[in-house]
């Protein structure tokens, strides 16, 4: 499990509430009611949300669809209207919420007026960065947002094997940014946010995981986490990003030698009864693996979240997981239980 710092933990319950305990716990019955019975059972709304802000970035990951800017689905930027209306209407129900799905969320011009306004309404917000924008003035921004946790995406010790997965990206530039929040949260006397390296473990840095531990202490953060990377074409890895090291690695060989992934998990998933995702657009998805917006839910545009959430369209998705994950693209790829933390 990952390592939270003491203050962090006193900072998510002291945002506690008996209203969101009663939801958490009606959400929590509903999920162990509909496995036991075999059928979804809907009751509360989402503990957790992830809004994207944008599907904007400036790197060019090689497998991620806002990297090669591969997208089906519309791109764009959320509205700070439709923002406040979700949150005006979910926050005393939601513990915790992600500003991120696809896109670099410090593109977005308005990106921590959001974090202040759902700050405000007493929700632990969290967001992951490239960490290119957090300039002087960001980072002071970022700490003055109220921003409970900020995951900083470093992918390397080196500039050479940093850029072999994040295309286009500056080491020189994720570190300087890192710096400045740190010296801004000292200087600001905060809490806030716990700042961890997220370091998502590919064959060019693996030998790099003990390098990052050391570069993270020297440099005052919080923790690392390490990442496995999903690879969508896990069968022929064009960009030979399986780590050999079986530790961080989401798949293996299988006896005559094809690669699968290494999961085995059941025909059930907490996060389809407490969390989902809303695209920039309002659109809503079942979960961060449906990157390309293949199974939109409902759209917000149209329909309140609760609406959604315990409409049919929804139920019926729950149901065909139930049935078997292996017959849903981003279920049967999914490495939820495979993250590796230090």
């Amino acid at each position: 499990m990952p390592k939270h710092s003491k203050n962090d933990i006193f900072n998510f319950l002291s945002k506690i509430t008996f209203n969101k305990c009663w939801n958490a716990l009606k959400v929590l019955v509903s999920y162990q009611l509909s496995k036991a019975i075999g059928r979804p059972f809907m009751l509360g709304l989402p503990l957790s949300i992830s809004v994207e802000p944008t599907t904007a970035c400036n790197l060019g990951c090689p497998e991620c669809p806002s990297g090669l800017k591969s997208f089906t689905r519309p791109t764009g930027t959320i509205k700070m209207d439709f923002f406040r209306q979700t949150i005006d209407a979910l926050h005393k129900e939601l513990f915790y919420l992600s500003f991120y799905f696809q896109g670099e969320p410090f593109l977005h011009k308005g990106f921590l007026d959001m974090v202040r306004y759902a700050s405000s309404k007493n929700i632990y917000t969290a967001t992951s960065t490239n960490a290119h924008f957090l300039t002087d003035e960001n980072a002071r921004k970022t700490i003055e947002s109220g921003l409970d946790r900020l995951i900083i995406s470093l992918d390397g010790t080196t500039q050479e094997t940093y850029e072999q997965y994040r295309r286009n990206g500056q080491m020189n530039k994720v570190l300087e940014g890192t710096r400045n929040i740190i010296k801004w949260r000292k200087a600001l006397n905060s809490k806030t946010p716990m700042v961890v390296f997220q370091f998502l473990v590919v064959r060019p840095n693996e030998h790099q995981v003990d390098e990052v531990k050391q570069l993270a202490r020297e440099m005052g953060l919080d923790d690392v986490w390490f990442k496995t990377a999903q690879i969508y074409d896990y069968q022929h890895d064009p960009n030979q990003l399986i780590p050999s090291t079986d530790q961080f690695s989401r798949y293996r060989k299988d006896a005559i030698g094809h690669t699968v992934p290494k999961n085995k998990m059941p025909n059930h998933c907490w996060k389809m009864w407490h969390s989902n995702v809303i695209a920039w657009d309002g659109k809503v998805v079942p979960c961060c693996f449906d990157k390309d917006a293949q199974h939109i839910i409902g759209e917000m545009s149209t329909k309140g979240m609760k609406e959604i959430w315990e409409s049919k369209k929804y139920n019926e998705f729950r149901a065909d997981l139930m049935r078997g994950r292996k017959n849903i693209d981003i279920c049967s790829n999914c490495s939820e239980g495979l993250k590796v933390w230090s």
